[in-house]
């Protein structure tokens, strides 16, 4: 079979400019919880004000044979978007050679390759001829399209006027359906409702199986063990392994629970600041044998929560929320319901919470934290740890890797009649 995709000695250097006194930030979006949080993380400044090269790519090898599904994991930072940017020649390397055999359809992210003052019909077929299509390829997908984005009704409106959720129904559509050799997807599919989640996962199964080249990158093991059959896993810009996918994942989660149990909460954006009464400190998980926030299909999940009290707190209430990437709330449970208490005075606490029978299905899922007394606010987390469950002996046993859904709670059945 002929090789769609070559990568020989790939780096990307970027500049990273500091100046003295100055805050550098970065801003996270993800979108995984209903009222969409942003998280702020701040950077240390460079004192000497001066210049910094940072090699967000170093060495990077690999191919990818025509009709292959290959996902591409690693912790933020990895190096994952900057390789697929490079794919899709939006940017540049500063050595190493790359080799494309077809034409690529990227969506790195929302709304790729659109013109916002163009309308969605418009930028159907301004895409089309970006891939090279003729006029007459591209009418004879449109209907397909227009079909799977769920958008008719808007399809004559300039896209800068739709929702997130409308672009990426189209960008997905149009991406899809045009008949590129390439489709390299980034993890944007979290902008959709879990119904399109699945469509979208649906759509990228068939397309592997219809011999076209599918290049994934995606946090959601689950969702990438559905669509491919190799993976490349990125640490720190370089290649850590290329293998088949349920390999890599393996050696990714053994990594991942090496991986530090602890977080501080007092850097954590808050959705509010509360009234002051409150303020939690720190996270930590309470897996046996290593403290990290990996949990296999099955196992109990355990945290513990350090907060500082204020003020004397009457009938405090202290509970967790557990949401999807796509900022479906799964599970929620408060002290008040499970365990009331009548006052805390002013000091420091710890409060651990364990769910032996929760049962999420292999997938990454987020974990949202929050205290409040006399039906008011003292503090809250939207976004306090990302919570990975990963397949098991059990779960392949009883084929969740086959349901789309994050639970699958014990259900008795019984059979009448025959």
């Amino acid at each position: 079979m002929s090789v769609a995709i070559r990568v020989e000695n790939l780096s990307k250097k970027y500049v990273l400019r500091h100046q003295l006194g100055a805050r550098s930030h970065y801003v996270a979006l993800r979108d995984v919880l209903t009222d969409k949080v942003a998280s702020v993380f701040k950077s240390k400044s460079n004192s000497d004000g001066r210049r910094e090269d940072f090699w967000a790519l170093q060495d990077v090898s690999f191919a990818i044979e025509q009709g292959e599904a290959v996902g591409i994991i690693g912790r933020n930072g990895a190096g994952k978007s900057t390789l697929l940017k490079l794919l899709s020649r939006i940017t540049e390397p500063n050595t190493g050679r790359i080799e494309i055999e077809g034409r690529v359809a990227s969506l790195l992210e929302v709304g790729t390759g659109f013109h916002p003052e163009l309308t969605g019909r418009e930028n159907i077929y301004l895409n089309g001829a970006i891939l090279g299509m003729q006029r007459a390829e591209i009418r004879k997908k449109f209907d397909e399209i227009v079909a799977f984005a769920e958008v008719e009704k808007f399809l004559d409106t300039p896209v800068k006027h739709f929702s997130s959720g409308m672009y990426m129904r189209l960008a997905f559509a149009v991406s899809a359906h045009l008949e590129s050799e390439i489709l390299i997807v980034d993890e944007v599919l979290a902008v959709g409702d879990v119904a399109f989640q699945k469509k979208c996962l649906g759509k990228m199964r068939d397309v592997g199986q219809s011999g076209r080249t599918v290049l994934f990158v995606s946090h959601n093991m689950e969702a990438l063990m559905r669509i491919c059959t190799r993976c490349i896993y990125l640490v720190k810009g370089r290649v850590q392994m290329v293998d088949e996918i349920r390999r890599v994942i393996a050696e990714y989660s053994a990594a991942f629970k090496q991986a530090a149990g602890e977080i501080d909460l007092s850097k954590l954006p808050r959705r509010f600041e509360g009234n002051g009464s409150a303020r939690m400190l720190r996270l930590r998980s309470l897996q046996e044998g290593g403290g990290s926030w990996c949990y296999e299909y099955g196992s109990p999940l355990g945290f513990s929560v350090e907060f500082d009290v204020y003020r004397t707190l009457d009938e405090p209430d202290i509970g967790y929320a557990i949401f999807s990437t796509t900022g479906m709330e799964l599970a929620s449970t408060t002290t008040h319901q499970e365990h009331p208490i009548e006052r805390l005075l002013p000091g420091r606490y710890e409060m651990r919470m364990t769910i032996p029978d929760l049962l999420l299905n292999p997938g990454t899922y987020v974990l949202a934290l929050g205290i409040a007394a006399s039906g008011r606010g003292a503090d809250h987390i939207a976004d306090a740890a990302q919570v990975e469950i990963i397949p098991n002996k059990l779960s392949i046993q009883k084929g969740i890797n086959k349901i789309w859904a994050p639970l699958s709670p014990p259900t008795r059945f019984e059979l009448n009649g025959g």
